[in-house]
């Protein structure tokens, strides 16, 4: 069974996200512990928190799923794969489009397969889902100028603060999402861009990109206090800037914007008592809302395309299911081709090139009957004949 776990912008805030965010974490690994669970993939971005498992063994009246918080989705077999087709076309996600999510669902799916807990299924399904990624990107325009949650959130600082021109402007997080911000700010003429990072390196490539310079994470109060737009995008677990902070280094702006696009937060909402403007990610839905109404004419077609992939993806599991039987098959017939090549050669030793006559003949043998046999049990398959399936596993399983 393949089972999602889920929660997302579409039915949750940012500080609900947060919050539920943990819990899918505990159903997860509660869940882990019941049934020891060794398929899964874990996604998780600024928009989202979703864990996809298989695993034959939880029912769907599995008691630790009947959970109360109705922010969480859970959904099971083709619904939650149809989901991961759609999430990776950008259909799922906050600014519709975006390509962003498709490197997010990549980059889980590499960390799942590095830490062996990626199997053939999973495998299988996340392959098709990238694919169908990029398919619905090539063969519509459902990303062509298209804005990125790091771009949107350039707008939302520019709605309020009016032209960025000769503003001074810090970064806080250099990574995917600090490089989208980074991206729409190259556009603007700034006064200048400060980049800071944890890992100081990663920071001064993302300035070298911008004209800007980078800042040691060490000293980020100096430059916050000066800054006339802050945006945050880093994956720390915590707040990294609060009310007190801005207080004890002596804030001295008070027309400072912060854009807080990172989950969790890096701001605490309480620094609007300083009379800073703070904004996150749930400020990010009108903009997202506009962008989805100029791609409406392109869902149909995604869709379309979604649908086949998903057929074509059915009845790849449909052989799947097969192929251990013919595995079996082959085998248990290559042991009687080799005994019996065996007892025919000993019989005819007299005669020069016999053992390679006779290992010819029997190889020939077995492949045709194999391939007829296979191309039977498949077709069946495809046309989810399982008294056949079933009938071919009695007959040709040894064990």
């Amino acid at each position: 069974m393949i089972l999602n776990l889920r929660v997302d912008h579409k039915i949750a805030d940012i500080q609900s996200m947060e919050n539920i965010s943990k819990e899918i974490d505990d159903l997860f690994w509660n869940l882990q512990e019941k049934y020891s669970i060794s398929e899964y993939v874990e996604i998780s971005t600024c928009n989202r928190k979703e864990y996809y498992i298989h695993n034959d063994y939880i029912l769907f009246d599995e008691e630790l799923l009947s959970h109360e918080n109705k922010s969480i989705i859970i959904e099971y077999g083709e619904s939650s794969v149809k989901h991961l087709l759609r999430m990776t076309s950008g259909l799922e996600s906050m600014i519709v489009g975006e390509d962003q999510i498709l490197g997010q669902v990549k980059d889980s799916k590499n960390n799942a397969v590095k830490n062996h807990h990626c199997g053939k299924v999973l495998n299988t399904i996340f392959t098709k889902a990238i694919h169908v990624g990029q398919v619905v990107r090539n063969k519509t325009n459902i990303n062509k100028g298209s804005v990125s949650i790091g771009s949107a959130a350039v707008d939302l600082a520019e709605s309020y603060l009016g032209d960025l021109s000769g503003k001074s402007v810090l970064v806080i997080g250099a990574g995917k999402m600090g490089k989208l911000v980074a991206k729409a700010l190259a556009e603007k003429d700034l006064n200048a861009i400060f980049v800071a990072n944890r890992t100081f390196y990663v920071a001064v490539e993302l300035a070298k990109d911008l004209d800007g310079t980078a800042i040691l994470f060490s000293d980020l109060d100096n430059y916050l206090k000066d800054a006339d737009l802050v945006i945050s995008a880093t994956s720390a677990p915590h707040v990294i800037i609060t009310k007190e902070r801005l207080e004890n280094i002596g804030l001295n702006n008070d027309n400072l914007i912060m854009v807080d696009i990172a989950n969790p937060r890096d701001i605490s909402e309480d620094v609007v008592e300083l009379g800073v403007a703070l904004y996150n990610i749930d400020d990010l839905r009108e903009i997202a809302d506009s962008n989805t109404k100029l791609r409406e004419k392109e869902f149909g077609e995604a869709e379309i395309i979604i649908d086949e992939e998903f057929n074509l993806l059915k009845d790849s599991f449909k052989l799947m299911e097969v192929e251990d039987i013919l595995s079996t098959l082959r085998s248990s017939m290559e042991e009687i081709r080799q005994r019996e090549c065996e007892i025919a050669c000993a019989k005819l030793s007299d005669v020069d090139g016999s053992d390679k006559i006779i290992n010819n003949l029997t190889n020939s043998i077995v492949n045709k009957i194999f391939y007829d046999i296979s191309k039977q049990v498949k077709y069946a398959a495809k046309n989810d004949k399982k008294d056949v399936i079933d009938a071919a596993d009695f007959i040709f399983n040894k064990d």
